[in-house]
C-alpha cells in the first residue's frame, strides 16, 4: 500500500499572491506549508506557538522583477 500522509490535504482558493508567498517563504528558508501551519498554531493560541517572521519585502519583490 502506498505511503499515506498523516493529515488529509485541504483546499482553498488563492490568487496570484500564492506565488509571492512562495518567494517570501523561501526568503525565510521555509516552505509555504510550514509558514501556514505556524500561523494557524499562533492564531488558535496553541501553547508555545509564535507568529512566523516575515522577510524583508525587498528580497522577494526583487525576485519578481528578475523573471
Amino acid at each position: 500500500m502506498p505511503n499515506q500522509p498523516k493529515t488529509p490535504a485541504r483546499q482553498m482558493r488563492i490568487g496570484d499572491e500564492w506565488y509571492d508567498f512562495d518567494l517570501a517563504a523561501k526568503a525565510q528558508g521555509s516552505e509555504r506549508a510550514a509558514v501556514i501551519r505556524a500561523f494557524i498554531d499562533w492564531y488558535i493560541r496553541r501553547p508555545d506557538s509564535e507568529l512566523p517572521e516575515r522577510p524583508e519585502a525587498s528580497y522577494w519583490r526583487k525576485a519578481q522583477t528578475d523573471d
